[in-house]
């Protein structure tokens, strides 16, 4: 009731008021599905169903009737034996053992020459920092085909220029022998994804409050001491994301050996686990065994990436 006598205007029951604003709220959550329904549906044909049809295909197996099997060949249920053959296989297993010593090695210099990157990069002023950062990213844009192929020439005798220099210099390298040849292919994925990885940590570098620098610098903090006690602590994130991204594309090696090859005895047909499944695929024509192969390597990788999260996570609670 309005103080002049006449009736107010109704106001809505609290209970109404609330569904209202309910209502309204999820106006953003459609909104939201409808912006992530495409992405999500070419998530689920491009990503989800090749797993399963993958892991469907690694249960099968070709069955070959008549007399020594050259009647008509049919596809039957095969159960692991896939994966038992494929893990019967000594190459395949040294694969994984090869490529589990060339990610030790590799990612941790990768991407400590990201963060000294990121770090140098930050300290430049904005005049120069533009054309470094595209400089240093340029690699990756390079296909990985292509970039090979560039190294390449630099690593096969007769032809590098490199080897003609070390050679007046006394000294006879041999890039592409058995026990170089996976450092030169480190060396090359080093070159195409450093300035990769050194974007997401310089762009976590710049979500830094500025307010935190210019307190160390009152306190009297040197670069190298803000560095190390304020710089790198808090870009801790983005390295663990640059290390998971890591982890997965070592398991994933495979354009860098497939091309030296070419010029490198030493790489086999099953160098690589991803190489290994290549070749049963599409030189021996056994799909059923590649799919188990790649069944195998993408838990692997899911393992080694989960279990890196995993002791990260377990660090940070204990430090707490």
């Amino acid at each position: 009731m309005s103080t002049s006598g006449k009736p107010g205007p109704a106001r809505p029951a609290p209970a109404a008021r609330g569904r209202g604003r309910a209502r309204g709220g999820s106006r953003p959550d459609r909104r939201a599905w409808a912006f992530l329904g495409p992405f999500l549906a070419l998530y689920l044909f491009a990503m989800v169903v090749p797993i399963f049809y993958a892991f469907y295909q690694s249960l099968l197996k070709v069955e070959r009737s008549g007399p020594m099997g050259l009647g008509e060949p049919s596809v039957g249920f095969a159960g692991f034996e896939n994966y038992s053959l494929a893990l019967q296989q000594e190459t395949f297993v040294e694969g994984f053992g090869r490529v589990l010593l060339f990610g030790i090695v590799q990612v941790p210099v990768m991407l400590l020459l990201a963060l000294v990157l990121a770090l140098l990069l930050d300290q430049v002023s904005d005049r120069w920092a533009g054309l470094l950062r595209a400089t240093y990213f340029l690699p990756y844009g390079i296909p990985g085909v292509i970039a090979t192929i560039l190294w390449g020439f630099l690593y096969v005798p007769g032809v590098s220029p490199v080897n003609d220099v070390l050679g007046d210099l006394g000294f006879q390298p041999d890039f592409l022998g058995y026990d170089n040849v996976l450092w030169s292919i480190a060396n090359i994925v080093v070159w195409e994804f450093a300035g990769y990885n050194m974007l997401i940590i310089i762009a976590q570098l710049k979500s830094v409050p500025q307010e935190l620098y210019e307190a160390a610098r009152i306190d009297g903090a040197g670069p190298w001491q803000t560095a190390l006690r304020i710089k790198i602590p808090l870009v801790r994130p983005a390295l663990v994301l640059t290390t998971v991204f890591s982890i997965i594309g070592t398991m994933q090696l495979f354009a860098e050996p497939l091309v030296l090859k070419k010029v490198a005895p030493a790489v086999t047909t099953d160098y690589t686990p991803n190489l290994s499944a290549y070749f049963d695929a599409f030189a021996n024509a056994n799909l059923y065994l590649a799919a188990a192969k790649s069944v195998i390597l993408a838990v692997v990788a899911m393992v080694l990436s989960f279990g890196f999260l995993s002791l990260v996570t377990r660090k940070q609670r204990s430090e707490r």
